[in-house]
């Protein structure tokens, strides 16, 4: 099989990359290994974050974004995020995305580290979910866009240094394919199941950035994971999480003791960055000896609370909470990676013919620390760049014909992964490799990590554990505290020795560079 282009995954960089390569007049062929509509964007709930408030303006923004990245932000890529993303966030309203108004006036609303009201939602605490409804519906009307859906891509086709191809399974008969392309943009998302708590969905089990260090292309920053720090803890529901947005509209943190505990750790205490939250409920959860804290926004109003969170709200009360009446017991879960394969601005890696966009990708976008809802606004940007980039690159080249059985060899293990694979490995990475690291935990981690890759492993089950040590590795190496990274041996920021990003090669090699974003062939650090 064949086609112009293949994009896998269809979250908002994915859609936004899609439509892009087909107004080239290309054909794109977009995998997704659920349903089309299933994606790490579906659930964000917090909003998007644009300077489009009257009293904004995009240096505020990018100022705001900068300070949050705790020193390694490439500030050219804030730059083009939050200049570009003002244009997007209006193409996409005009494509149809439906954000909360009053009045007939786009409502903002205010979250963690931000210094002003900038962040747009829809239907409250649904804002993906419209944003995916609307790039949906824009990239349908597209005819040169075909989407096949649970097609897990399982490896990329590399052949004479140029990626130009996938192999996924095929959703009816479980056997690998071939798909060729002139060039393949990775938007799969993230790997927060690599985690034994997270808010992401089944689906974000980093496939993507596996596949792309497997087939050759450096990694970036891959020790930056972000743990939200309000995820709902009770025991038989989900990992639900709890927007940021409650607390920027006057939701408090109390320990086990009722105490209201985040002003002794930050002058901002609940609006301080999420890293600083995370930690601080992990160690007011080990000093009261309490299995989580609570969230409590008893002090606002009911109709505005069922208002504001709708979802939050009934998925709550559909588990015992009354969030107007009782405090929600809360905790931090794995959330979003920083850290992924390393890109350009325009989406390019350093293989040739993969390009990246999205929480799969490394854009420096957000240093060591992502500000809260950028994740969607960098999505629509970089899938846009990349989009384009990607067709204007592919323009004169052409679909290979016949690639050597060498260039598709893979392991043809049948079936689901590995349960028992991916039970151990989101226990370590959660005890060894979590909010609070150490040398002797990371060790250890990479320990069992070399155990179970001694065994025979499906794709699937190898492409996860490959993001585990991507991880592990990356942490280990930088002997440091800043941003979502912190270690206990060294508790401390040191901009003298580790102001630079961790780049990760095949050969096992980690370097330190001062910038993600290259513009030379080859890379230079």
């Amino acid at each position: 099989m064949e086609t112009d282009f293949i994009i896998v995954g269809s979250g908002i960089a994915g859609l936004r990359a899609a439509i892009e390569v087909a107004k080239s007049g290309a054909h794109v062929t977009v995998l997704t290994k659920d349903r089309t509509e299933e994606s790490n964007t579906e659930y964000a709930q917090g909003g998007v974050a644009v300077a489009l408030a009257e009293d904004d303006e995009v240096e505020l923004h990018e100022e705001d974004t900068l300070r949050a990245g705790a020193g390694l932000c490439d500030e050219e890529a804030v730059r083009v995020l939050v200049e570009d993303g003002v244009q997007y966030i209006q193409e996409l309203i005009a494509w149809g995305a439906e954000f909360d108004r009053e009045g007939g006036r786009l409502v903002f609303t205010q979250e963690a580290a931000h210094s002003r009201r900038r962040i747009l939602h829809a239907h409250g605490d649904s804002t993906g979910r419209e944003i995916v409804r609307a790039l949906l519906a824009r990239a349908s009307a597209e005819a040169k866009i075909i989407f096949l859906p649970h097609a897990a891509t399982e490896s990329l086709i590399v052949f004479q240094g140029r990626c130009c191809g996938v192999l996924y399974r095929d959703p009816l008969v479980r056997a690998l394919r071939e798909l060729r392309g002139r060039a393949v943009i990775l938007a799969s998302g993230g790997a927060g199941q690599i985690y034994w708590h997270t808010t992401n969905p089944e689906v974000a089990t980093g496939d993507g950035m596996a596949m792309a260090y497997t087939a050759g292309a450096e990694m970036a920053d891959m020790e930056f994971v972000q743990f939200h720090p309000t995820a709902l803890n009770i025991p038989g529901a989900p990992r639900f999480l709890l927007s940021e947005a409650m607390r920027g509209e006057g939701g408090v943190l109390r320990n086990a003791e009722g105490e209201r505990f985040m002003p002794r750790y930050h002058e901002r205490a609940e609006l301080a960055p999420r890293d600083v939250v995370s930690r601080a409920i992990a160690a007011e959860m080990k000093r009261t000896g309490a299995q989580a804290v609570y969230l409590d926004m008893t002090a606002l109003d009911e109709r505005f609370l069922r208002r504001r969170f709708p979802k939050i709200y009934e998925t709550c009360r559909r588990y015992g909470v009354d969030i107007a009446r009782e405090p929600i017991p809360v905790s931090p879960a794995a959330h979003y990676f920083m850290g992924g394969v390393r890109t350009d601005l325009d989406g390019r890696t350093t293989l040739a013919g993969l390009y990246a966009a999205g929480e799969v990708a490394c854009t420096g976008v957000h240093g060591a620390n992502r500000l809260a809802s950028n994740s969607l606004l960098e999505g629509l940007v970089f899938g846009a760049r990349a989009g384009r980039a990607a067709a204007r690159d592919g323009a004169q080249l052409e679909v290979p014909r016949a690639v050597p059985s060498k260039a598709t060899e893979a392991l043809e293990a049948r079936g689901r992964m590995g349960f028992a694979v991916r039970k151990r490995v989101r226990r370590v990475m959660w005890e060894r490799v979590g909010i609070v690291r150490s040398r002797d935990s990371l060790r250890r981690a990479l320990e069992e990590f070399a155990q179970i890759e001694r065994a025979p492993l499906s794709y699937a089950s190898r492409n996860f554990l490959t993001v585990a040590q991507l991880v592990a590795r990356a942490a280990l190496w930088r002997e440091e505290s800043r941003g979502a990274h912190f270690r206990a041996d060294f508790p401390e920021r040191d901009d003298e020795r580790w102001r630079l990003h961790s780049i990760q090669r095949r050969n096992g090699e980690i370097v330190g560079s001062e910038r993600i974003n290259f513009s030379a062939s080859p890379v230079k650090d």
